[in-house]
């Protein structure tokens, strides 16, 4: 599942979230340390794994 990385507006603190891609879409998203609903998205790194074919 992808990882996503929020500042929350009202306790001042970055969270990073476990969210599927539903979850993500749907918006309905809360900051874990103070219930707020006041998330903005950060940048971060984006990272991929590939098979490597012998």
């Amino acid at each position: 599942m992808p990882v996503y990385e929020y500042r929350c507006d009202k306790c001042d603190r970055d969270v990073t979230l476990t969210l599927s891609i539903r979850e993500h879409e749907k918006g309905e998203i809360k900051c874990p340390k103070c219930g707020g609903e006041s998330l903005r998205p950060l940048l971060s790194a984006f990272m991929s794994q590939t098979s490597k074919k012998s």
